[in-house]
């Protein structure tokens, strides 16, 4: 069951927040016992990283760790 607390959400706001809900019950209702977690790969460190190292110079230390 899902209440609303705070705010009055109109009925488009409503069944999109239960649309959200229900595919993601469905998400994991489809995912057999034991199997192992999927990775979140927001937080992966591995995505920001630059896969060359920049080369030497007057501002090389700042392209050491902003991508582009």
């Amino acid at each position: 069951m899902i209440k609303v607390v705070k705010g009055n959400p109109t009925p488009e706001e409503l069944a999109a927040a239960l649309a959200v809900v229900q595919a993601r019950a469905a998400a994991l209702a489809s995912v057999p016992p034991g199997a192992p977690e999927p990775v979140d790969q927001w937080a992966d460190p591995a995505r920001v990283a630059r896969r060359t190292l920049p080369q030497p110079g007057p501002r090389a230390w700042g392209r050491t760790y902003w991508p582009g």
